[in-house]
């Protein structure tokens, strides 16, 4: 099939359960320009030089008019889709109460919470004998964590979770619609987490907890505070990013490793090695595949020319499979070295909450590895979450 059909190809549901041979014809294209509009890049080399090259922006403010349809409002953009130096700014604003400099012992606190929460998870689970991984615990237990992190109370989660569907159909890459429903949709429901985030934080304003709000709104250096509207297009994102891509990490990672059973017990002889199978799965199966930037001015990838202010499509999960880059990238191999995958992406943007995200998936992975080991999938494949960008399974029952 044409290459120029390739992105409307990726996006279709019916792709969701293996877009790989989608990813290795677009890496066979180099650049593929798309009918509709739009670059795509799957090579690794290309996708990392792109993402470390200032002519590239991450603002949707720069997409030529054209292809504008999905521009958040401004008061609405956070620092994850700012360039330098607003980004630079708000990120380190961001950073002040999450890790190192200002706060390097949050992240160390959260450890015990962490196994805390699994554990409970784990326990709830006894004398079933079919679970369904997502709703049972790959989403309960990154959503826990974020709430005590932020300061939001688990029992809110019904209502944010509809808000967080509708953020993150808002933001995905879709080919052939009309985008109007899903703009207002999602353009309401960020106003409306921001304006909860905001609320809540000022409850604190002088009784400060210990959480990431209180720390936002009782910051005394006023070089360090964020305003309103950055408090909320910052809380939404921390929020929904907080717990959406490790979701996808964690039913990811049980499904592959219930499709590689060698593999499995192979984790289970030797625990040792799960930090270095969760960076295996980042690559392998990773939570986030696509990414949107803009070129602010005319730029050369693989002998194509991009024009400005085109969307260019980075489909990092494609760069993560490219035999340029690893040996045998079809292969899940928890042992792998030297394995910089873009499970995080790169360059400034380079995921905020990559260290929790790591810590989640290694706790939560090897409190459920003896539990694995005589389970079987229901449904293989399982049914899939309808995003493109985000991807992962909306359920994952297996029978223990």
């Amino acid at each position: 099939m044409a290459v120029d059909s390739l992105l409307e190809r990726i996006t279709d549901y019916a792709s969701r359960p293996d877009p790989y041979p989608l990813y290795a014809e677009l890496r066979a294209a180099g650049v593929a320009r798309q009918a509709g509009g739009g670059y795509l890049v799957g090579a690794y080399h290309d996708i990392v030089a792109l993402l470390h090259d200032p002519r590239i922006s991450s603002d949707p403010r720069n997409i030529a008019a054209p292809y504008r349809a999905l521009v958040q409002p401004e008061e609405q953009i956070s620092f994850i889709r700012l360039d330098d130096p607003a980004h630079h700014r708000l990120r380190g604003l961001a950073m002040r109460p999450f890790g190192p400099p200002h706060s390097p012992g949050r992240l160390d606190a959260m450890r015990g919470q962490i196994a805390q929460i699994t554990e409970e998870l784990i326990e709830g689970l006894a004398g079933r004998s079919r679970i369904d991984i997502v709703e049972d615990f790959a989403y309960p237990l990154p959503v826990t964590v974020i709430c005590r992190l932020l300061g939001v109370p688990r029992e809110d989660e019904p209502v944010f979770r509809e808000w967080s569907a509708a953020i993150i159909d808002f933001a995905d890459i879709k080919a052939g619609e009309d985008p109007a429903e899903r703009q207002r949709a999602g353009g309401q429901a960020l106003t409306e987490m921001g304006r909860y985030l905001v609320d809540l934080a000022e409850r604190r304003r002088g009784h400060p907890g210990d959480d990431m709000l209180s720390a936002f709104v009782n910051e005394p250096d006023p070089a360090g505070r964020l305003t309103r509207e950055e408090l909320a297009a910052t809380g939404v994102l921390l929020l929904v990013a907080g717990h959406e891509t490790t979701v996808n990490l964690i039913a990811n990672g049980v499904l592959t490793l219930l499709r590689h059973r060698d593999q499995l017990e192979r984790l289970r002889r030797e625990p040792g090695l799960l930090p270095g199978a969760v960076e295996e799965l980042l690559r392998y199966e990773p939570p986030v595949h696509l990414r949107q930037r803009t070129p602010l001015a005319n730029i050369e990838v693989a002998g194509t020319t991009v024009p400005k202010g085109v969307p260019l499509i980075l489909v990092l999960a494609a760069g993560n499979r490219d035999p340029k880059r690893f040996h045998d990238p079809e292969r899940f191999d928890p042992a792998r070295t030297d394995n910089q995958h873009l499970g995080f992406g790169s360059g400034v943007h380079h995921c905020y909450g990559a260290p929790l995200a790591r810590i989640e998936a290694q706790t939560a992975l090897g409190a459920l590895l003896p539990r694995l080991v005589g389970a079987t999938l229901v449904q293989d494949p399982p049914p899939y979450r309808r995003g493109a960008m985000l991807r992962g399974p909306r359920h994952l029952p297996i029978e223990l």
